[in-house]
């Protein structure tokens, strides 16, 4: 890795970043269901959270495009996302938690595209060296699930709202020491960004992430609930999110390797074949502790493969300039409209139609997700010729 890039300044953003993620995704719906809204209600407020996504990165990618300022942008976005979410405390209505999560979200889902075009940017020729600094998000991620489960089942859900708090400062501060890109130098592309929206190849990318996210959505919703209901303590279910994300964690180690041994075709559908299964055999074998660690070790397949595969391409077809819309049309389109629609159909069908149902339709939009991906996206081997 070169001399220049600032390691450690970039790896303590994902950290303190993703650490947040740790002590929201799995734990935030545990909180709202202490408060005492239904699976519906919840699936509602998660899907509003996600679905800021689709305006959120557009709106701020656009701010970074036209002012070349990416990181002092990603500085203050993290800076008003902690104040956003401060606002939980006025209140924990139904309205309030809406407010709450529009104005959180509004802030929050715009750092994560801004900040991988820097990380990128700062790589240079070692692009494919990414997922060296990314998996210091997986350690903040599992730092803060397996820490923070112990501590809820002894206090109480409503601990999670300082500890949001204090970690989401802890974020703004490291973004304020990561020196600034080149990125706002490179030079415009000779096409526009919807000749690229044309190609069969990102079409097929974008539908692709769109279904994996929206089959990622009950899991990442409902899954506590669905293992609370089967009688695991939140220490136990925080050792579970934190074995997948430590499995995550293993892969991003070695992808590069990976890369250079199996074209990115062949490791996007291996990723949405496994995916199918792990959706499968949570659906049906939750009573079974050995069975829910052999699908939680699948989530390096089901997120850490796909992403590191998404962004390579992403990387690929969004060049110069396009960079950062790139990022936020992938997130926008897979982790906002996809993550919402999961969030909002599972909480619709959670009570109805049971845990099975729900994770047994996440495992068919997988499976549709590794037919769309077979017919359009064709791409060899990751090389520094190539990206």
């Amino acid at each position: 890795m070169g001399a220049n890039v600032p390691y450690w300044r970039l790896s303590s953003f994902y950290f303190f970043f993703f650490a947040v993620l740790g002590s929201f995704v799995p734990y935030w719906s545990l909180y709202l269901k202490e408060l005492g809204f239904s699976a519906a209600e919840i699936g509602e407020l998660l899907a509003i959270f996600m679905l800021m996504k689709v305006v959120s990165p557009n709106l701020w990618g656009w701010v970074a495009d036209h002012s070349g300022r990416r990181i002092q942008l990603t500085r203050w976005l993290a800076v008003f996302a902690t104040l956003g979410f401060c606002t939980v405390f006025i209140g924990d209505s139904y309205a309030a938690i809406v407010v709450c999560m529009m104005l959180f979200s509004l802030f929050w889902h715009a750092i994560t595209p801004q900040f991988e075009a820097t990380t990128l940017n700062h790589l240079g020729a070692d692009v494919h060296r990414y997922s060296h600094i990314r998996l210091w998000g997986s350690v903040g991620f599992i730092v803060a699930v397996v820490a923070l489960g112990p501590v809820l089942e002894k206090n109480g859900a409503s601990w999670l709202l300082p500890v949001m708090v204090v970690l989401l400062m802890l974020t703004a501060i490291v973004g304020f020491l990561v020196p600034s890109d080149k990125g706002h130098h490179l030079p415009s592309p000779s096409h526009g960004i919807f000749k690229i929206l044309k190609r069969p190849e990102v079409i097929g990318l974008l539908l692709a992430s769109f279904l994996m996210q929206l089959s990622h959505g009950p899991y990442y919703t409902f899954y506590s609930i669905y293992l609370q209901t089967a009688d695991y303590s939140r220490g136990f279910i925080g050792v579970l999110w934190g074995l997948g994300v430590l499995a995550e964690v293993a892969l991003f180690i070695v992808v590069h390797r990976i890369f250079n041994g199996f074209s990115l075709r062949f490791l996007m559908l291996a990723s949405l074949l496994l995916t199918s299964v792990r959706w499968i055999l949570i659906a049906y074998f939750v009573d079974q502790v050995a069975v829910l660690i052999v699908a939680q070790l699948l989530h390096a397949a089901s997120f850490g493969l796909y992403h590191a595969v998404a962004m390579q391409l992403i990387h690929h077809h969004f060049v110069g300039k396009h960079q950062v819309r790139g990022q936020s049309l992938y997130s926008s389109v897979s982790f906002g409209v996809g993550g919402a629609s999961g969030s909002y159909v599972g909480g619709e069908l959670w009570d109805s139609h049971g845990a099975a149902v729900v994770f047994s339709l996440a495992a068919l939009a997988a499976a549709l997700a590794f037919v769309i991906t077979w017919l359009t996206v064709r791409f060899g081997r990751v090389s520094s010729a190539t990206l």
